[in-house]
């Protein structure tokens, strides 16, 4: 008997075609986003809103299209860098790029190996301190070939000692001299070398929560293969980044601007100021500071047949003023193609 009741339950428990089209509807609804405006207080969001995670504590503030423009120039300033490289060392210097990115400063210090030979530099003209992190493997190989070695990998990591790392740091000048040629349609860069560091855990250059643009580079010249990083605070890329997307904007609306202007009805009703002016006779410091309400100053007649029209504070006819029921006008007789020196 039990067992007849709990069927029955069952079968009233089950689902018509209406319930589970109900459901199916309930399920392809999306799930209304819970939007708070500044007071904290909840907004409604209409239909069809598009709602993107933000990282605060990570923004981004490359748009795709610079950081598109920053990679081609990096790319180029990679292949010119490896050919003055192989010259200077007179050995084949490969370099190709491994990643081009932003993280913050403090993540940025986390990838440096300890031990490590990091190089920060000034760049005169720009506000921060860069960092170069080059694998003291790689440092060595170079200080190697330099000294008339025949470029083999140095077997070990250790630290520099201060000959190796004047000479590494010929090797740095000219990494600095060319990544500063590729911005000089932007702007003429020079650079100093400010000081070393071992360990990357030391290094306070910028803040933590700082943007660094970090590009990191495979080097290898004869059978040593290392990493090779540049950082950079965004507030100093920032200057030279904007002047460069201002260029190719500009670039870009070449075009445009040459295009024929067409007159819009809505500046019918723009509002354009209209001065009558002209030249009079010259008073010494002594008679102006004599004037008084009441007195007379003369000026020749034919002032008034030389009465600039100032439109808009841009000189644009002459002509001769006058009177004309009982109100001052000026009858137009020339337009100035040039503005007229002011008196």
């Amino acid at each position: 008997m039990a067992d007849e009741e709990q069927n029955g339950a069952n079968e009233g428990e089950l689902l018509n075609q209406t319930d589970i089209d109900a459901l199916i509807q309930e399920a392809m609804e999306e799930p209304e986003e819970i939007i708070y405006d500044p007071e904290g207080n909840k907004v409604k969001t209409p239909k069809g809103t598009r709602i993107e995670p933000y990282d605060f504590r990570n923004p981004i503030f490359l748009t795709e299209v610079e950081l598109r423009r920053v990679r081609i120039r990096h790319e180029e300033f990679i292949r010119y860098l490896a050919a003055r490289l192989s010259i200077f060392l007179r050995l084949e210097y490969s370099l190709k790029m491994s990643r081009l990115s932003t993280l913050t400063y403090s993540k940025f210090t986390e990838t440096i190996p300890n031990p490590a030979h990091v190089v920060l530099f000034k760049i005169e003209q720009l506000f921060g301190v860069g960092v170069i992190d080059i694998n003291p493997r790689l440092a060595l190989t170079m200080v190697d070939r330099m000294l008339g070695g025949k470029g083999h990998s140095v077997q070990g990591e250790r630290y520099l000692t201060e000959i190796e790392t004047n000479l590494v740091d010929d090797v740095v000048s000219i990494v600095l001299e060319e990544w500063c040629r590729q911005w000089k349609s932007e702007q003429e860069l020079d650079t100093t070398i400010i000081g070393h560091e071992s360990n990357g855990r030391f290094l306070e250059t910028s803040p933590p929560d700082a943007i660094m643009l970090v590009l990191s580079m495979e080097a290898g010249v004869g059978d040593c293969s290392e990493t090779i990083q540049i950082g950079l605070p965004y507030y100093t890329l920032e200057p030279i980044i904007k002047r460069m997307h201002e260029a190719k904007e500009k670039d870009l609306g070449l075009d445009l601007t040459t295009s024929e202007s067409s007159w819009q009805s809505s500046f019918n009703n723009i509002d354009i100021p209209v001065q009558a002016e002209w030249d009079g006779d010259s008073l010494t410091t002594k008679e102006v500071l004599n004037l008084r309400p009441g007195d007379v100053i003369r000026f020749p007649k034919s002032v008034l047949k030389n009465t600039r029209v100032r439109l808009s504070n841009t000189i644009k006819f002459t002509g001769e003023i006058g009177l004309e029921n009982n109100r001052v006008g000026v009858k137009l007789s020339n337009k100035v193609e040039e503005e007229l020196p002011e008196s």
